[in-house]
């Protein structure tokens, strides 16, 4: 049929120029966050373009969401604005014809919403994880940026090096100023150092040929000594194996397997998403209605407020799961039930605008009769 076919066209161009525009500010604003942690020693400089990828594909179905959501809208809007809506329904077309076509497009976006929420996005977040794990676990040495000071993962050190060599193990012309858990500063200057492991698997950065300057030089306390070998512990065993993989990072098959609050809460979330995709997408075909003589900001800042809503009551349902306030399987269907149900109002209330007999229509011709009466001559 011609008006699918245009429709489907139609419906296309938008999500591909929404799509763009949601993602370039996406990407814009994680690439400025991530080169921040990147400045701040917060993870490695080599790693930024693979977390960068990592971050899109987190976002990725929230944005596909919003694409399908917003494109449906502007156009449902636009074809209200140019009076075309009027001749379609002139032309015996109601407003649930638009059902298919609109379906046509969103669900191919819902499938691959559920294929990223279900699979890619926790392989992201874990591989996201690993990297950042991976570099946290780095003894503060081999942390360091050549010509710049840095400060320690325990927040206890702060360290500068003139150089790193290429495999991060050796650095040279090293300074070191730490704080005593009495509160007494120390510091130590070498002209190189190295990193060593123990039997016992805990890193020692080992300083060669410097000096070590403990206490205030004002009191009488200071000491200064000199050595040719200094052995100063950067990270244990123990700390090298702490951490737990998050619940977001784990594929569904560890979710149904350890059925914990924090999984079951994750596992509502990742279902919650397509069905998101889905009623949002058929919300905004009665949503995009409008008055051709007005504007369009009410119905858009509306779609705005509801889109809000439903993430965030999402989100609510989510942590009382994850409290244990309340069961996944009476948590996970009431709110896309709900909103179901305010699609197929909103339909039936639009629908039924075009009738005679719809309480719109005599509040109308109420209102011609009290405002818009002629003066007597």
């Amino acid at each position: 049929m011609i008006f699918q076919r245009a429709l489907r066209r139609e419906l296309l161009n938008s999500a591909g120029a929404v799509f763009t525009v949601l993602f370039s500010i996406t990407i814009t604003v994680m690439l400025i966050r991530i080169l921040g942690q990147a400045a701040g020693g917060q993870i490695a400089s080599q790693d930024v373009v693979a977390l960068l990828g990592f971050t899109a594909l987190n976002y990725m179905p929230v944005l596909l969401i919003l694409t399908g959501f917003i494109s449906v809208l502007l156009v449902v809007t636009r074809m209200y604005q140019d009076s075309e809506m009027v001749v379609w329904f002139a032309s015996g077309l109601s407003l649930t014809a638009w059902i298919r076509p609109v379906l046509a497009f969103g669900l191919p976006l819902v499938g691959l919403i559920t294929i990223l929420s279900m699979a890619v996005t926790p392989w992201a977040n874990r591989q996201s994880s690993e990297f950042r794990q991976r570099f946290a676990q780095r003894e503060d040495v081999a942390r360091v940026s050549p010509g710049r000071f840095q400060e320690s993962s325990a927040s206890n050190r702060v360290f500068f090096v003139e150089g790193v060599s290429n495999d991060a193990s050796n650095v040279r012309n090293v300074f070191i100023r730490s704080t005593g858990s009495n509160g007494r500063p120390s510091v130590i200057v070498a002209r190189e150092g190295r990193v060593e492991v123990d039997h016992n698997g805990d890193k020692f950065a080992v300083l060669l040929n410097g000096r070590r300057y403990d206490g205030e030089p004002s009191q009488k306390d200071f000491q200064l000594m000199e050595f040719e070998r200094y052995g100063l512990l950067v990270a244990s065993q123990a700390e090298g194996n702490a951490g737990e993989t998050a619940a977001r990072a784990l594929p569904l098959g560890a979710l149904l397997a350890a059925p914990t609050n924090q999984n079951l809460g994750e596992l509502l979330w990742r279902i919650a998403l397509p069905f998101m995709g889905l009623l949002l997408i058929l919300l905004a075909i009665p949503l995009g209605f409008v008055n051709p003589r007005g504007g369009r900001s009410a119905n858009l800042l509306l779609a705005l407020f509801l889109f809000v809503a439903y993430s965030n009551l999402v989100s609510v349902l989510q942590a009382m799961v994850v409290q244990g306030r309340l069961a996944v399987s009476v948590g996970w269907w009431p709110l896309h039930v709900l909103a179901a149900l305010l699609v197929a109002f909103l339909f039936s209330w639009r629908i039924l605008m075009n009738n005679p007999h719809h309480p719109l229509v005599y509040w109308s011709a109420l209102k011609r009769a009290l405002f818009h009466r002629r003066p007597k001559a």
